[in-house]
């Protein structure tokens, strides 16, 4: 994955300008800054989510915004927000999810519920279960099927100590298949092993 020369401003004013950099597989990228430097926002630009006021961002050399769909396949992200529906039960938020890319696979989001610890949740609506456990249904979307391109926005929020463990389990599992991750977060010690490097946002 390479980004080339972004620039990004929000109501005038620049965030980022002539941001670059180039990742392989395995390695994992931490963007870490100032609430308001743009972290979400490049988040955002890398998911497609949003375009860069100049520059471009390309996957195995290809400018995303040519790959359309394809793109999007070989991507999952996980928002700030948690994205959940909260009158839906923690299965039928995964079976929504799977419904909206590429149909369901009941293997893979009983898989995804044990491995993020949420099987005994599976039938309790998203509302009734706490904010850590509502932060592990959002990561467990990561696990309904293999996207070589993590994009995280503060995943730990939430997480209590058992349930940043688990992630950096997630993490390094995924990175050691050759997975790249790319996550915003404040955390000045994620814990994880593997190669990676750190982008600042002034």
């Amino acid at each position: 994955m390479e980004l080339r020369a972004l620039q990004c401003s929000r109501n005038d004013a620049l965030l980022f300008n002539d941001l670059s950099c180039v990742l392989q597989t395995g390695e994992t990228l931490y963007v870490r800054g100032a609430n308001g430097s743009g972290k979400s926002s490049l988040l955002r630009m890398l998911a497609g989510l949003a375009q860069p006021d100049a520059g471009d961002v390309r996957w195995c050399g290809t400018d995303t915004r040519a790959l359309g769909s394809d793109y999007a396949a070989v991507l999952q992200y996980v928002g700030h927000q948690n994205g959940i529906k909260l009158d839906l039960t923690a299965q039928e938020n995964l079976a929504f999810y799977q419904a909206l890319n590429g149909g369901p696979d009941a293997a893979a989001l009983i898989t995804a519920l044990e491995r993020t610890g949420l099987a005994s949740c599976a039938a309790l609506p998203a509302r009734r279960l706490s904010a850590g456990q509502r932060r592990r249904l959002a990561l467990a979307r990561l696990l309904l099927w293999h996207a070589p391109l993590w994009l995280l926005d503060e995943p730990l929020t939430s997480l209590d100590d058992d349930g940043r463990a688990l992630f950096r389990g997630l993490m390094q599992r995924h990175t050691t298949g050759g997975g790249i991750i790319v996550m915003a977060t404040h955390e000045a010690d994620i814990g994880a092993n593997g190669p990676h490097r750190e982008l600042v946002l002034q």
